[in-house]
């Protein structure tokens, strides 16, 4: 079941509201907002006699996650995936933003207790330079302490690590596409983490598949140099 989009739902149900003469609630939304997004999602649910998927795309006004109809969209959706025009500007792709995406399958008893400590490993390291960005911009890289130089520049790695090479762009970005396994993908991110390739430029992890093909363009950049 696939919604184009769901916030177009919540902008009828507001207007309907002002109709019927009712009082606005946060940010002029109808005060039955909640209940309304509560009957929609229910009935997308699995029965006895089959189950359904429902994939929903939903406009974030101002980029605000924390606006009354994303938010009630939100508590529904087992998982969410972010898209950033931070990270769109920086040209990773997809511009998934891994710390305001969520899902409640990122368990240790789903997904395992590597998967699951190496995400969160990866999304502290994310979270430590956000926070530090500011500091940045301000004071520059130079004061900083060389514990948090060493957590900027693998988190800026794991941002590069992160943009993928599609095949359906391969047209648009000339970069063959890449299937890549997920214990590859995770053994490959917690080596990021641990230091393992501190000594590789952060260049090298951009648009490419397992970390063996980040170590090849290393190299192809030093031979360049």
């Amino acid at each position: 079941f696939f919604v184009d989009n769901i916030f177009r739902f919540t902008q009828a149900g507001s207007e309907v509201s002002a109709l019927l003469g009712r009082i606005p609630s946060a940010v002029g939304y109808q005060p039955t907002l909640a209940t309304d997004m509560g009957k929609l999602q229910e009935r997308i649910t699995s029965t006895t006699k089959g189950s359904i998927t429902s994939v929903q795309a939903i406009y974030v006004p101002a980029d605000d996650l924390t606006d009354p109809a994303p938010a009630a969209s939100f508590a529904h959706l087992d998982a969410t995936t972010t898209l950033s025009r931070a990270i769109s500007e920086l040209g990773i792709y997809p511009a998934v933003d891994p710390l305001d995406s969520t899902s409640r399958v990122l368990e240790p008893r789903v997904v395992g207790n590597e998967h699951y400590e190496t995400a969160r490993r990866v999304q502290e390291t994310l979270q430590k330079y956000k926070s530090l960005q500011d500091i940045i911009a301000i004071l520059g890289m130079d004061e900083l302490s060389e514990e948090d130089k060493l957590i900027v520049a693998r988190a800026r790695k794991l941002q590069k690590f992160l943009s993928q090479p599609f095949h359906v762009a391969e047209v648009f970005t000339n970069i063959p596409g890449v299937f890549v396994q997920l214990e590859d993908t995770v053994k490959s991110f917690k080596a990021v983490v641990d230091g393992e390739y501190d000594h590789l430029p952060e260049s090298a992890f951009y648009m490419v598949g397992g970390i063996e093909q980040a170590v090849e363009k290393a190299k192809k950049l030093a031979e360049e140099a």
